[in-house]
C-alpha cells in the first residue's frame, strides 16, 4: 500500500474538517492577537498533541471494527448518512456570514499548552470523524490497519490538524473581514467535498450489495 497516498488523504480530509470557523482555531487566533503569536502557536500544540490521542483511538476502533464487517456495513450507512446531512448542510442550511465569536474569558495566563488541551479534549468530534474515515479508506482499499499505515496516517492528520489553526493565526484579521461571497464559497467548497465522498461511500456500499 502506499503510504503516501494514505499521508496526503489524512492531511486532506483532516485539514478540511478542521477548517471551518470553529472554537478552537477561533480561540487560537484570539490568542495569538492579544498576547501574540508564540502563545497562539503553543496552544494550537496543545490541542494537536490530544488530536493526535484521538485520532489514534479512532484508528485503534476501526482496526477492532474491521475484524467485523457486520458492524462496519452498519456505520458506513451511518456515515453516509452524516456526510450527506453535512452536504445538505453546507449547501442550504450554513449561513454565508459567521456568527460573531465571543472572546474566550481567560483568567488564568498560565501556560496555553493545557488550555489548547483542555479544549481539545472537550472536542470529541475527531474521534468519530477519524473512525468513519479510516474505515472508509480501509474498505476503499487505500490503507490497511498495520502499524506503518497508522502511523503515517496520524503524521498526515497532525500535520493537517496543525495548518488550519496556524492559518487562522496568520490570517485572522483578512478572515474576520472576508465578504458574504467568500463565505460562501467556503461552505460551497466543503459541502463539495463531502458531497464527493458521500457518492464514492454510496458507490461502494451498493457494490458490496
Amino acid at each position: 500500500m502506499d503510504l503516501t497516498i494514505v499521508f496526503f488523504l489524512a492531511f486532506i480530509l483532516t485539514f478540511i474538517g478542521a477548517m471551518p470557523p470553529g472554537m478552537l482555531n477561533m480561540t487560537a487566533a484570539k490568542i495569538s492577537l492579544k498576547e501574540g503569536h508564540v502563545r497562539g502557536v503553543v496552544f494550537s500544540i496543545g490541542v494537536c498533541v490530544i488530536n493526535l490521542f484521538q485520532m489514534y483511538l479512532a484508528a485503534i476502533f476501526s482496526r477492532y471494527l474491521s475484524k467485523h464487517p457486520e458492524v462496519i456495513s452498519v456505520l458506513r450507512v451511518i456515515g453516509l448518512a452524516i456526510f450527506i446531512l453535512i452536504t445538505i448542510y453546507f449547501f442550504f442550511i450554513a449561513k454565508s456570514n459567521p456568527k460573531q465569536q465571543i472572546d474566550p474569558k481567560i483568567k488564568s495566563k498560565h501556560s496555553r499548552f493545557f488550555q489548547g488541551a483542555f479544549l481539545a479534549v472537550i472536542n470529541v468530534f475527531p474521534i468519530p470523524y477519524h473512525a468513519y474515515v479510516t474505515i472508509t479508506l480501509a474498505s476503499l482499499g487505500i490503507m490497511t490497519f498495520e502499524n506503518s499505515n497508522i502511523i503515517t496516517y496520524l503524521c498526515g492528520g497532525i500535520i493537517g490538524t496543525f495548518v488550519p489553526l496556524y492559518l487562522y493565526i496568520y490570517f485572522f484579521d483578512k478572515i474576520k473581514s472576508k465578504t458574504f461571497t467568500s463565505q460562501k464559497n467556503m461552505n460551497r467548497i466543503i459541502g463539495s467535498v463531502t458531497g464527493i465522498i458521500s457518492i464514492i461511500t454510496l458507490i461502494n456500499i451498493l457494490n458490496d450489495v
